[in-house]
């Protein structure tokens, strides 16, 4: 992690475009272009064609794709791309959130306030799932990019105030708070808490995880694909989880 680096990236695409079109007209793929310049600010090897896709980043690592969100729209050129080289997906997540309102027909813009919505690890889950079977390749690699993040909104909701149901206008990073990488498969043992029972269900996984039921069970589903947990039996309609002893 380098905090320096990051900051230069920011200032190359954020400022340089604010000064040119003001708040507000930095569009969707803001984050997506600051940490592009981050992990390779020559753009020499930025947006290269590799057979029918473009990479994202293409160096002595191999390529470096940056992915937001729908990790669906990634699977056929991440499966394209891991035929010949080692391609480490990129997630930013926001562990530190402010939000700013934007008045559509006034172009006025509130004041920034702390969003009580922490990213935590486990979020990464529902992405990984639409990738599932490309987690176990030994070229896969992936970085949980952790962030201080201001998030631009619409005032263009459906109920009162206009939030609800409001369409996002940017995201602009601040501070870059942590970087983790899986390598590997047995790296994927950092999705087991310490205090999980040897014997557990989804229920003890949510609770150790602090995250919904919903979304532990997409979590154990992932990690018994990958043999990090097994499935032992069933109380019932609950299914008895165990981690595996070289997880």
């Amino acid at each position: 992690m380098d905090k320096l680096k990051f900051h230069e990236a920011c200032d190359k695409i954020i400022n340089a475009e604010r000064e040119r079109n003001g708040i507000g007209t930095l569009g969707e793929k803001t984050l997506h272009a600051v940490l592009k310049n981050y992990f390779e600010p020559h753009g020499d090897n930025q947006e290269i064609k590799i057979g029918g896709y473009v990479a994202d980043i293409v160096g002595e690592n191999g390529v470096i794709e940056i992915q937001t969100r729908q990790f669906n729209k990634l699977l056929k050129k991440l499966e394209a791309f891991l035929e010949f080289s080692d391609v480490t997906v990129v997630y930013p997540m926001a562990e530190i959130k402010y939000l700013r309102w934007l008045d559509i027909d006034t172009g006025e813009l509130s004041q920034r306030r702390k969003s009580p919505r922490k990213a935590k690890i486990y979020d990464v889950f529902p992405e990984l799932y639409k990738i599932k079977y490309t987690l176990d390749n030994p070229r896969f690699h992936l970085c949980l990019c952790m962030l201080e993040v201001e998030e631009i909104r619409y005032l263009n909701g459906w109920s009162k105030d206009k939030k609800r149901g409001s369409s996002r206008c940017d995201r602009i990073p601040i501070e870059l708070t942590n970087e983790i990488y899986i390598n590997n498969v047995n790296d994927f043992g950092i999705f087991i808490p310490d205090d999980l029972p040897e014997s557990f269900t989804s229920k003890d996984y949510s609770n150790c995880c602090k995250i919904s039921r919903p979304l532990a069970q997409t979590a154990l589903n992932i990690l018994t694909y990958l043999e990090i947990v097994k499935r032992t039996g069933k109380n019932g309609n609950t299914i008895i989880y165990k981690v595996r002893k070289n997880a």
